[in-house]
């Protein structure tokens, strides 16, 4: 904004465009993620010489909007999006038609239809009953609906979809299911170079905690910690990074 009050972009595009290229690449680069996560991300892919990684984003909410994955999907690369909530469903359907996108949820076992919590503000809908009745009690969230929603194995997904091939990224955010799919997941064979995991619960008194349980499962996995967000988690391979 303040450059285009400085120079008249439409009267000089051939100079502001030598100026983008040269100059704004060292002070900025453009995050679609809540805390910059994505770019984190890409600069551990780029380590690992994976210049258009596969991903996998579990409860990818918006096309753009605090995704981890569409900064890769600009760039070209592919991967799947899952998200269960059926309105949100169709505009990432909508925006990222060169992805898989996928209107389920990611379960431990395989089950035809669950309830899905629907809250008022929905970047955090859930299938944890309890998680959802906890937002009910200790925030001004409301649950606006209950709607039915298959469960499908990430192995399955990865089987059907992905031809049993590993992805390099898995962003996970689902509400109190994150650990549950976590342990889920067969590691001896499944090792994503990296995973970006929310590990903070949702309050709105400021009493928030770290989800202790699952920096530790991931640790115990040979996963070490890259970077926190505070809010999210990064794990990247540490047998994968150290060999790089």
């Amino acid at each position: 904004m303040k450059i285009k009050s400085i120079l008249n972009i439409k009267k000089y595009p051939f100079y502001f465009r030598i100026l983008k290229n040269r100059f704004f690449p060292i002070f900025y680069r453009i995050s679609y993620s809540q805390l910059g996560e994505d770019l984190i991300v890409n600069f551990i892919l780029k380590n690992f010489k994976i210049d258009k990684p596969t991903y996998v984003d579990i409860g990818a909410h918006h096309p753009i909007y605090l995704s981890n994955t569409y900064l890769f999907y600009k760039n070209g690369s592919r991967g799947i999006c899952i998200e269960p909530d059926p309105e949100l469903f169709r505009n990432i359907k909508k925006k990222r038609g060169n992805d898989i996108c996928l209107n389920i949820g990611i379960g431990i076992e395989e089950e035809k239809l669950t309830d899905y919590y629907v809250i008022s503000d929905k970047v955090l809908n859930t299938f944890s009953k309890e998680k959802a009745e906890y937002l009910v009690r200790t925030t001004s969230k409301k649950i606006e609906s209950i709607i039915k929603i298959p469960l499908v194995p990430m192995s399955k997904i990865i089987t059907k979809y992905l031809d049993n091939k590993v992805p390099n990224f898995i962003s996970l955010d689902t509400e109190g299911y994150d650990f549950g799919i976590l342990k889920s997941l067969n590691f001896d064979n499944f090792r994503p170079e990296v995973f970006c995991v929310e590990t903070l619960t949702y309050t709105e008194n400021k009493d928030e905690r770290k989800e202790d349980e699952i920096i530790n499962f991931m640790k115990e996995k040979d996963y070490f910690i890259f970077a926190d967000t505070y809010i999210n988690t990064i794990f990247v391979d540490k047998n994968k990074w150290l060999n790089r």
